[in-house]
């Protein structure tokens, strides 16, 4: 197998480079020019691209390549400042995937994996959780061009018969998580109370060496050309158990406050805060059955197992050289 990984120095790409060369996959991965090979996995063979975008050339990445899985893409952006927000995201989440999948097809790729999001379903599940045969309900812009890119590549598979596999994911955490998941850490390590103790909410998460072992299956596996999966862990729990494991996992006590939700929420409408509220409060949760039924993937490691491994990092890079520095400068 010979495979091509975009985004191969992110959070995923890591973990999914070494997953590929556990395979013997010969893997390479994109890096932009202001990257350093260092910065992918040892063993990938680095190719440098321009940012994605409707005019990116890819043909020397893709040359030789069996299967491309394009993880990059623009992600959430913490106050955009662009006046234009669903166009910069098109461009490289829409236009830059389609220009990539014509320009696989053209050099003889066979199969494109790509990975979208469960933001592609709906910010919010209610009581049933997200399936594959949901109608799309995204609500911002980085979903939106992640569906807009899913009808793309589905057009460039019936035109050319390259065939695509799209997954769709919701938090996805692990050793390296950037984002909301990093900051919750970081916030329970420090021992600040939480007022979450009545939140009765399900979410469903990811660990990211289940995601790059679903993506690796989905690869290669003859039943998955033209589909679409959700991958979870497959265990859902409360905001308040994912602080309680998360914690536990640290080494710290959690401490939950019991402040009404329904306050909490007025609160945060007060502040201009409503919607980041409104999402920590809701349920967001997905079915994976289909992926376990049709390509009997099962994900190698429990929740549990992944956030020990998520923990033991964050100690290892926040709080262990935290605690060295404070003691040097005693």
């Amino acid at each position: 197998m010979r495979v091509l990984v975009t985004g191969a120095s992110g959070f995923v790409g890591r973990s999914l480079c070494l997953r590929l060369l556990q395979n013997g996959w010969k893997t390479r991965g994109t890096l932009l020019a202001n990257e350093l090979p260092t910065a992918l996995t040892a063993g990938i063979s680095p190719v440098v691209i321009e940012p994605f975008g409707p005019t990116t050339f890819c043909e020397n990445a893709l040359k030789d390549m069996d299967v491309v899985i394009h993880l990059a893409a623009r992600v959430h952006v913490m106050h955009d400042s662009s006046l234009n927000p669903l166009k910069e995201f098109r461009l490289t989440n829409t236009a830059g995937t389609i220009r990539l999948a014509n320009q696989a097809a053209s050099v003889g790729v066979k199969r494109f994996v790509f990975m979208s999001t469960i933001g592609v379903n709906g910010n919010a599940s209610g009581r049933r959780a997200f399936t594959e045969n949901d109608e799309p309900n995204p609500n911002n812009p980085y979903s939106i061009s992640k569906l807009e890119a899913e009808i793309g590549l589905k057009e460039i598979s019936e035109r050319t018969g390259m065939e695509v596999v799209i997954v769709r994911a919701p938090l996805v955490y692990g050793p390296g998580n950037p984002g909301n998941f990093l900051f919750l850490l970081r916030i329970i390590s420090k021992g600040i109370p939480l007022p979450l103790a009545l939140f009765h909410n399900q979410k469903s998460f990811l660990y990211v060496n289940n995601l790059a072992d679903a993506l690796a299956c989905c690869s290669t596996h003859p039943i998955a050309a033209g589909k679409t999966y959700l991958v979870s862990d497959g265990e859902d729990i409360s905001t308040p158990e994912l602080i309680r494991r998360s914690a536990y996992a640290l080494g710290v006590p959690a401490l939950l406050l019991p402040f009404p939700p329904s306050l909490m929420l007025l609160a945060g409408k007060l502040t201009g805060k409503g919607a980041a509220v409104s999402r920590l409060m809701c349920s967001l949760t997905v079915d994976s059955s289909k992926i376990r039924r049709e390509l009997g993937w099962r994900p190698p490691f429990t929740m549990d197992e992944g956030l020990r491994e998520t923990a033991s990092w964050f100690n290892d890079v926040y709080v262990n050289k935290r605690e060295n520095f404070r003691s040097r400068q005693r």
